[in-house]
């Protein structure tokens, strides 16, 4: 065989590799290709062992996979005037792919770019005190706007959350005094509480004792062994009320028994 024709039939040898090469394609579980023959949509191909035409077809891939997007720290002015640096991070998958091919010329930019903005949207329309007690709610809200723009593209968006919140150093200071004066207003509601429980209590054992004078001699009697068992040196000996009430009595009618100028009446 001459020369040329080996060459020849190499070449034609590497153009059928090339072709082949062109052709045959493996799509992974969590591929899928979108073909577009002469520019026209073909049915969607994956996963496994595809063929397509060289030169005619076009083969696009689209992972169906979760991909997450970190938000960059964006400086938003929330509805109390006090401005944040906020960032996020929004995590989204393609359920459509063939939508996300023709509705929108690069869907992850897309999303990235519109959840700086709804990020920046929802939380100026949102207080400080809501940023940071409602997280919950936050996150919610702004995944359903995002949701609903990137829904018509073929892309889910399944989280969004809100990771760090940056205050200005005044607002920190201004928010750990008004902590502190919170902390403090509880201690006091919690004291003037147990003073009135205890008020309430010695009111209800100040009726039984009352009700029952040999309870009160049991606790003057206990009240001094225990005087007694701390071994001071002074001991108080507590006077029976009955026998204050004695001496008020006498003292009330003894008055009235002498009459006016201070003589007693002839025998």
């Amino acid at each position: 065989m001459s020369t040329g024709l080996l060459v020849g039939l190499g070449l034609a040898a590497l153009v059928v590799v090339l072709l082949a090469a062109a052709a045959i394609h493996v799509l992974p579980e969590y591929e899928r290709g979108v073909i577009l023959r002469l520019g026209r949509i073909q049915p969607l191909k994956g996963p496994g062992l595809i063929f397509i035409i060289p030169v005619i077809d076009r083969l696009i891939r689209v992972n169906l996979r979760t991909q997450t997007y970190d938000v960059p720290p964006q400086d938003i002015i929330t509805q109390d005037n006090v401005t944040v640096r906020v960032n996020a991070v929004a995590y989204f998958n393609v359920v459509e792919p063939v939508r996300s091919v023709l509705s929108i010329d690069d869907y992850r930019f897309g999303t990235q770019q519109i959840a700086q903005t709804t990020l920046r949207s929802i939380l100026g329309q949102t207080s400080l005190d809501e940023l940071l007690t409602k997280r919950d709610q936050v996150n919610q809200q702004l995944q359903q706007v995002i949701d609903a723009v990137t829904d018509p593209w073929g892309v889910k968006v399944t989280i969004v959350e809100v990771k760090d919140v940056v205050l200005p150093e005044s607002m920190r200071r201004a928010m750990a005094r008004q902590a502190e004066s919170e902390r403090e207003r509880r201690a006091k509601v919690i004291h003037a509480m147990g003073e009135r429980e205890a008020a309430q209590n010695l009111g209800q054992a100040a009726v039984v004792l009352e009700q029952h004078p040999a309870a009160l001699q049991l606790r003057l009697l206990g009240t001094l062994l225990e005087l007694g068992a701390e071994k001071n040196s002074t001991i108080a000996f507590p006077i029976p009320m009955e026998l204050l009430r004695l001496f008020d009595t006498a003292r009330s009618v003894a008055p009235a028994q002498t009459p006016p100028g201070g003589m007693r009446p002839a025998a």
